[in-house]
């Protein structure tokens, strides 16, 4: 035992041991190859792990040779009612259908669905034709976790006591969610240390009620811990709560004397030794940190004013989790410090005990709806207030690292005054945008339609010319999908500490052009709007109204604008009789580089041009209608003779896009396409060009 306790707390031991999991985990995510047991499988058996209803889209996580996501659409209600009730954990299925490797995020900056899956070790998802059930459920753990699912429906139709329960906020509306992300406040909706914390002291209380010894009831508690980390599928953050309460316990039973922040350390250490892609997986960074911070700082937390306690733990937790923040979401709402003081005593206090009890004596539903009101009524008055949120770049590795460095002297080492030079890190990293020289051109990938964003040098004002957009229809009995693709274009702009469009343009009417408008205008800063010549459609009328409602100016059918150091000039002032000849042309000369954005305008149109202007070596052609062959004409290409070529073209098109003749057309031009290149980025400075794309 002398010698488990010497190497235990050797620190040649521990930073050897944290030095090495670091290299394997770096080898294993980043570097190693993703060696999947499947292949071209067009049929799939395994055993339903978890379920997932969306609208008509059910997706299951199937355990098989490796695990797997299989999505499946259904027609009608009484099929996905039917479906819900045969499919649920523990039932062995086979799907029919077709396996697709997921792609990584095609605009810079925003969610990879590649990267969260892979962090589950998925590495194929499956689109399933026909699904049939070939097993029942004998597993008595997926008896349970499905009884326990059931019962928690049949009490509760607001989803939070599955939220707390089961860790999973599917049900939780979408609406009052995005309050609680605001206002970020969702930790409280993943199962952590917290609710570990919370459901160990109670099991404690209830052990020592009835006359049980520590070294008896903890052992209880451990095994009911590990049941529930099975229950919740191995959540990353439960299992970081479980390992940290287990090596406690050992600590304490074998007298190993090792500090709460070694073993700490070691629970992390362990958990990426077992699975080291925990590393890119959110919740557990989020947990991690964040627990990590209240432990190391804990004698900073210590005070009789309940109140300033739990500021200081609200201002660790800010501290430690904001980097993380920052990354996934590039802003932060400053009114969040408020919100965990006055929601985390509620919720940890009440709601969540109050859940628990619910589960167990359904008739205490009725207080627990009233704090949920209560609850949602207060996030949702927080989320209003928009003064206090900022929008934050995104952070480089030197800078995450010169953050926490700064973080730990000035708790650890009393070096307060430290905190104005935390301060200015943060801003003047901010502020260092406002000094960039280079111009940007950004062809965003939106699918099948267009969006470009346009950064001036130093003035760093932007310019989005069309948003994309699809058409949403309804599939049936169900309504159509809420999806929208500019929540993507938003993220990006933040991210690049974009927090203005100055100038919104739609090159015309079309849904994939500026379908996506709408939200724009509602969910972000727009300065002013210029549409195009002719006729108003009934999306550029809608969106009229909306700006009008929001006091936004806009203009239609001009010939320039001014956005110093750089100017656009919009070449197309005709009425043709057709919304994709009416596009705004828009030509831009930045020192002796040349841009031309055709919209969707045709061969027509780039007659016209032709006889008007001199379009003579054109640098960057932006592709008419998305290289239909009603674009793009030898003659026009030949005279423009374009250097690159942009083709905004979504994957796999029913259109067919970009044709063939159109493709042979601009054979001596260097052609990027959004469906195979995904967004394209031109930087330019001193006229030095540098490309670079981002590949699905």
């Amino acid at each position: 035992m002398k010698k488990l306790k010497t190497i235990f707390v050797s620190k040649t031991f521990f930073l050897s041991l944290i030095f090495l999991v670091f290299i394997l985990t770096w080898y294993q995510v980043f570097f190693k190859n993703d060696n999947s047991k499947f292949s071209n499988e067009e049929e799939i058996t395994g055993l339903i792990k978890s379920k997932k209803v969306t609208n008509n889209k059910i997706t299951l996580e199937l355990k098989s040779k490796e695990n797997i996501i299989i999505n499946y659409y259904v027609d009608t209600y009484d099929e996905l009612n039917k479906l819900n009730d045969t499919l649920y954990e523990g039932i062995i299925i086979t799907a029919h259908g077709t396996l697709n490797q997921p792609s990584n995020n095609t605009i810079p900056n925003t969610f990879n669905y590649k990267k969260y899956l892979k962090s589950k070790k998925i590495y194929y998802t499956f689109n399933a034709d026909a699904l049939e059930v070939v097993g029942q459920n004998s597993n008595i753990y997926y008896q349970f976790k499905h009884w326990l699912s059931k019962r928690i429906e049949s009490i509760d139709d607001t989803g939070y006591i599955k939220a707390f329960v089961l860790g999973s906020k599917s049900e939780i509306d979408e609406d009052i969610f995005k309050t609680y992300q605001n206002n970020g406040i969702t930790h409280l909706f993943a199962i952590s240390g917290m609710h570990i914390s919370l459901f160990s002291s109670i099991l404690l209380f209830l052990l020592k009620k009835i006359h049980l010894k520590d070294n008896q009831a903890y052992p209880i508690i451990l095994l009911f811990l590990l049941g529930y980390t099975f229950l919740v599928s191995f959540t990353a953050s439960v299992v970081r709560a479980f390992t940290l309460y287990l090596l406690l316990y050992l600590n304490k039973r074998l007298k190993l004397g090792a500090t709460t922040t070694i073993i700490f350390i070691y629970a992390i250490v362990l958990i990426l030794l077992l699975n080291p892609f925990f590393i890119l997986d959110i919740g557990f960074l989020y947990s991690s940190l964040t627990s990590f911070g209240l432990i190391l700082f804990s004698d900073y937390l210590k005070t009789s004013n309940k109140v300033l306690a739990l500021l200081r733990v609200s201002l660790i937790a800010l501290l430690f989790s904001l980097p993380i923040t920052i990354n996934n979401f590039y802003e932060y709402n400053f009114l969040s410090i408020l919100a965990n003081t006055v929601i985390v005593p509620l919720v940890s206090s009440i709601i969540y005990p109050l859940s628990l009890i619910t589960l167990i004596f359904p008739f205490f539903h009725p207080i627990l709806k009233l704090f949920l009101t209560i609850l949602e009524s207060i996030s949702t008055i927080l989320s209003n207030i928009t003064w206090f949120k900022i929008i934050l770049p995104k952070m480089p590795w030197f800078l995450i690292i010169s953050y926490y460095f700064i973080i730990y002297l000035i708790f650890k080492a009393k070096k307060k005054g430290l905190v104005i030079l935390l301060i200015t890190l943060l801003l003047g990293y901010k502020l260092s945008f406002n000094f960039d020289n280079n111009f940007y051109v950004y062809y965003l990938d939106v699918g099948q339609g267009d969006s470009i964003v346009l950064i001036s040098p130093r003035s760093r004002k932007a310019t989005l010319i069309d948003t994309g957009g699809k058409k949403r229809v309804s599939y049936n009995e169900f309504p159509p999908n809420e999806y929208h693709v500019s929540n993507n274009i938003i993220t990006f702009l933040k991210s690049i500490n974009i927090s203005k469009i100055n100038t919104l343009i739609t090159t015309h009417g079309d849904y994939d052009h500026m379908g996506e408008s709408l939200n724009i205008v509602n969910n972000f800063k727009v300065g002013n709007v210029i549409l195009n010549c002719g006729s108003l459609n009934e999306l550029e009328q809608n969106l009229i109204t909306l700006l009008d409602k929001k006091h936004i100016k806009y203009s239609k059918c001009i010939n320039q604008l001014d956005i110093s150091p750089i100017k656009l000039y919009f070449l197309n002032s005709g009425k043709y009789d057709n919304e994709n000849d009416n596009s705004n042309v828009i030509y831009l000369k930045y020192n002796e580089i040349k841009f031309l954005f055709m919209g969707d305008a045709s061969t027509v149109v780039e007659q016209d041009l032709l006889s008007k202007y001199s379009l003579k070596d054109i640098n960057f052609l932006k592709i008419g209608h998305h290289g239909s062959k009603t674009s793009s004409s030898k003659e026009f290409i030949t005279k423009t003779n374009p250097k690159y070529s942009i083709i905004s073209v979504g994957k796999n098109n029913r259109y067919g896009h970009p044709n063939k003749e159109v493709l042979e057309n601009l054979k001596d031009s260097k052609i990027y396409r959004t469906d195979q290149d995904g967004s394209i980025m031109f930087k330019i400075k001193n006229n030095k060009l540098k490309i670079k794309t981002c590949s699905p």
